[in-house]
């Protein structure tokens, strides 16, 4: 593997940028990666629909293919808008079935918009694609294609055990303010909820999802926690859409990477203060953004590209002084790890009113370390100002 993670991404060309190869890039590329592409497709589309589509020649798929792996190498690929039945079984011939390089199979049919973006033919080729495949993503009325019944979990495990690949189910298109995805394994069922993000700025998460798995397990990272770490991405880059566009908007990718990065992200910073409303102003002055306001004791800002900032009236929070907070994916994890090596903590690992998960430790000079962990919670609490 290479010091940078390289994906290929076969998928379509979106010109609105919402979703396919555009948002691929820019998931990747924000998580870190490289991100070479083979585009099976041209659309005309915007945030309100698909205009028009024109598939690439099977040969020309194959060539970029060809000539990103034969000199930069891949560690993961990401498949998703296809564009035709004979490009499906051209890309199921090239790529390895040794499922020793990762395969993301996101079995683009419909688009956000609803145009369709495979026809009966492509569809019934993409059985070979999930024959190779580590990962399968479909939304529910995908998985209803690719498998018949009514059960999801049913379905999934259908295919599972026709084409040996995982298949998380995305939950996103049942009803109710729950939303929960599923990862159906030969032997292992993994599963999230969260609450439902109503926005209309919703283009693009299945290929940004895909690509974000691809991401991670291109670093090595289990199944399991590529596709947790790659659902936060998701969630928050929903919240962080710029709302552009008169229909499905797309989604801001460009902020997250703090929120999903490596352990140890350096992303908050807490100060004291003596006078709540010197101190608000000062920093909105500064080019903050005010995102928690708790008059009289607790602010907290956001900084361009991600990074939070709070003042907080505290006993063990004198003004002049600082705590440093650095946020882990396992927080638990990472405290044992220190513990093993001998460093002594003010508490362990503890869910905080905040819906904050930390951990306290102090450096040799007594100032405040915080281990935490959270994900939406730091950026987008159920209070965040409007």
């Amino acid at each position: 593997m290479s010091d940078i993670a390289r994906v290929l991404i076969i998928a379509g060309s979106d010109s609105g940028g919402g979703a396919g190869i555009q948002a691929d890039i820019k998931t990747v590329t924000m998580l870190g990666g490289h991100a070479m592409t083979a585009i099976t497709a041209i659309t005309a589309q915007n945030t309100l629909g698909v205009t028009g589509v024109h598939p690439v020649p099977t040969e020309m798929v194959l060539a970029q293919m060809k000539a990103v792996v034969d000199d930069i190498g891949v560690d993961a690929v990401k498949i998703g808008m296809i564009g035709s039945a004979a490009t499906a079984n051209a890309v199921a011939d090239f790529l390895p079935a040794s499922r020793e390089v990762p395969i993301v199979f996101d079995p683009v049919m419909v688009a956000t918009s609803g145009a369709a973006l495979a026809d009966a033919e492509t569809i019934a080729a993409f059985g070979r694609l999930m024959d190779i495949a580590t990962v399968v993503t479909p939304n529910l009325p995908e998985l209803a294609t690719l498998a018949q019944g009514d059960d999801p979990v049913a379905a999934a495990l259908s295919l599972v055990s026709a084409h040996g690949c995982a298949v998380l189910i995305k939950g996103g298109h049942d009803e109710g303010q729950a939303i929960v995805d599923a990862l159906i394994e030969e032997d292992n069922m993994t599963s999230w909820q969260d609450d439902r993000i109503e926005s209309r700025d919703n283009h693009g998460t299945g290929c940004t999802l895909a690509s974000a798995i691809a991401l991670f397990l291109a670093q090595g990272r289990p199944l399991p926690d590529a596709v947790n770490r790659a659902r936060r991405f998701v969630r928050i880059a929903m919240r962080d859409a710029p709302g552009i566009g008169a229909g499905h908007g797309p989604m801001g990718q460009g902020d997250v990477r703090l929120d999903v990065g490596g352990e140890m992200r350096l992303n908050q910073i807490t100060v004291g203060f003596e006078d709540y409303a010197a101190s608000v102003e000062f920093y909105r002055a500064l080019g903050l953004r005010l995102i928690v306001d708790s008059p009289s004791d607790y602010a907290r800002f956001e900084a361009p590209g991600g990074v939070t900032f709070s003042i907080h009236r505290d006993a063990g929070q004198v003004p002049g002084g600082a705590t440093v907070y650095f946020e882990c994916n396992d927080v638990d994890a990472e405290a044992a790890r220190l513990n093993r090596l001998g460093i002594r903590f003010d508490h362990g690992p503890t869910d905080q009113p905040w819906m904050w998960r930390e951990a306290r430790l102090r450096d040799p000079f007594g100032n405040v370390i915080c281990l935490y962990r959270a994900g939406e919670m730091r950026r987008y609490p159920p209070w965040r100002a409007a």
